[in-house]
């Protein structure tokens, strides 16, 4: 298990990068694919994953898409063109910060 704030730090890059690579996912979908992709490693909770969405959506960089399940409403969210660009941009920058981290802990790349 992560500390929180570790993944407070890199929830926006997470979630923007499962979009890139799924087209559309629904909460509980982004939830299941990050502990699957982590080996349990990494629990995303409602109260952190819904926050981000919203502000996601709010910054224009997602779409959502409401879908009747049955007699549920399901939720699907995509990224917008401009989503796709700060993908990018987040999952170089956080590239570049592990890169640092690994000079600054005296660890050597793999």
């Amino acid at each position: 298990m992560h500390s929180k704030e570790l993944l407070k730090g890199t929830l926006k890059t997470i979630v923007l990068k499962l979009l890139a690579e799924n087209e559309r996912m629904y909460g509980y979908e982004i939830t299941q694919k990050v502990k699957e992709l982590t080996l349990g490693n990494i629990i995303l909770t409602e109260g952190a994953l819904y926050p981000t969405l919203h502000k996601l959506e709010a910054e224009g960089l997602l779409s959502t898409e409401k879908v009747a399940i049955g007699k549920r409403i399901r939720k699907y969210y995509s990224l917008t063109p401009n989503g796709i660009s700060e993908s990018v941009s987040k999952v170089e920058e956080f590239k570049a910060f592990v890169q640092t981290m690994q000079l600054v802990l005296g660890i050597k790349p793999i």
